[in-house]
């Protein structure tokens, strides 16, 4: 349609490309504007709007911090350098925190030493689960929802604060969930969901890493190849740009779920000796870092999880059925739930360590420039 118009509208007779433009062509155009819109502020810097940013918008993306920012007093974006650079160099940006799945989908290239690479997954409380009450309560007490989308990272750790905090109450037991709701030490017991160092229970430790183990590993049955195939069959075929894109992508999605198998079955592992052992349990209130603090309890704040994706309700799973093979890959979802057109969110863009309150946009490439992206 956008086509026709161009070619039909009255107010494009004299453009040179009337007649020969094509909807291939006005793909181009549009992917071309969409992957390059950055977010920056309104003249009163009440709200953010869409706008290009020539020159700047050219730069290709490595590891490192967002240094642009937007001086809402000149009405600029203002863009540090991440590192030395000599006459003659290409300057690169640090395009944020995505994951190689969003750099395809919004920049059209795949990063292979990103160290923000992850795959999301759906978890949550079922409402027939019979602790259910007790577990909503725990988990709102840590700011933690029932049913969210977490993410296994590339990098150590695999899983956050916050989806450690959520496997620990998704799989305690209701003498635990009193623990933590009317028990001694209540609070500082949801203080420390989140911190590796003090387990629940031995028990609860074994629990959530066989569950994490099998949800990871359900999720990798629901590819139909192995990364070694994978990486045979780009070694041994010549692809198009886009497949090898697209392989590259499926790969490092493997990558991190085995990655996580082999560190939740280590876990398991571990924590079974620990129990068979019968070693003492570490408690928070006795340890350095509880003396201190040299605060009282009431002033701690729990963890909060924040900008966390909404989960459909069929998506909830119960602890038996998540362990049981037989269970299916409901409450997952692979890849990225991110922004239409490649934009970033309004809280990920402000920038609020800069005194000129203005934002920093994570830098979109086009397919364009892929070629001068670091490998």
């Amino acid at each position: 349609y956008a086509t026709y118009i161009l070619q039909t509208h009255p107010n494009a007779s004299k453009l040179p490309l009337k007649d020969s433009f094509t909807y291939d062509d006005y793909r181009w155009a549009v992917s071309s504007v969409m992957t390059r819109q950055n977010q920056i502020p309104t003249e009163d810097g009440s709200r953010v709007t869409l706008a290009l940013i020539p020159l700047w918008d050219m730069c290709n993306h490595t590891n490192g911090l967002i240094t642009t920012g937007y001086n809402l007093e000149d009405d600029r974006c203002e863009c540090v350098a991440l590192q030395d650079f000599k006459a003659g160099e290409q300057i690169y940006i640090f395009y944020g925190t995505r994951s190689n799945a969003e750099f395809v989908i919004h920049s059209g290239f795949f990063f292979d030493n990103n160290s923000h690479d992850r795959v999301k997954i759906k978890l949550g409380v079922s409402k027939s689960d019979r602790l259910y009450a007790m577990k909503a309560e725990v988990l709102a007490r840590a700011g933690i929802p029932t049913s969210s989308v977490f993410a296994l990272h590339s990098t150590e750790p695999a899983i956050s604060a916050q989806l450690l905090a959520f496997l620990r109450v998704f799989c305690m037991s209701e003498e635990e969930l009193k623990e933590h709701l009317i028990g001694e030490h209540a609070i500082d017991k949801i203080f420390t969901l989140g911190n590796s160092e003090f387990p629940v229970s031995w028990d609860n430790e074994v629990k959530l890493w066989t569950f994490l183990e099998a949800r990871a590993s359900l999720l990798l049955k629901t590819y139909k190849t192995t990364v070694e195939g994978d990486k045979s069959f780009l070694e041994t075929h010549d692809l198009t740009p886009h497949a090898i894109m697209a392989i590259k992508l499926r790969l490092g999605e493997k990558e991190i779920l085995e990655k996580a198998v082999k560190s939740a079955a280590a876990s398991r592992e571990y924590y079974t000796k620990q129990m068979a052992d019968g070693a003492p349990l570490p408690k928070y209130e006795e340890s350095n870092i509880a003396l201190l603090e040299n605060t009282v309890a009431d002033s701690r704040l729990p963890i909060v999880l924040r900008n966390l994706e909404d989960v459909q309700e069929q998506g909830d799973l119960k602890i038996d059925e998540a362990i049981d093979a037989e269970v299916t890959e409901n409450g997952f979802v692979n890849g990225e739930n991110s922004l239409f057109n490649g934009t970033k969110s309004e809280n990920e863009n402000l920038n609020k360590e800069k005194s000129i309150r203005g934002t920093e946009d994570a830098k979109e490439s086009s397919s364009e420039s892929n070629d001068e992206v670091k490998e």
